[in-house]
């Protein structure tokens, strides 16, 4: 595995951690927020960072296979 696909696990994996952290947060506290992304308001829920850890979670599977 060259440098940048491990790079790019390991900044994944933080990532998954964060979501992971965010959602507990979110649904401990039962918090939903209207958050303006570009022209565009979104909800953030709990379930808003868990679709966002399976995405994580996928592109490090995908990097972990040998070309």
């Amino acid at each position: 595995m060259d440098e940048s696909r491990r790079h790019a696990i390991q900044f994944l994996e933080k990532e998954i951690k964060t979501y992971l952290a965010l959602s507990l947060f979110l649904s401990k506290r039962g918090i939903k927020a209207d958050v303006r992304v570009g022209k565009n308001n979104v909800l953030i829920s709990p379930s808003f960072y868990k679709e966002r850890m399976k995405e994580a979670k996928r592109l490090v599977h995908e990097l972990r296979k040998p070309n």
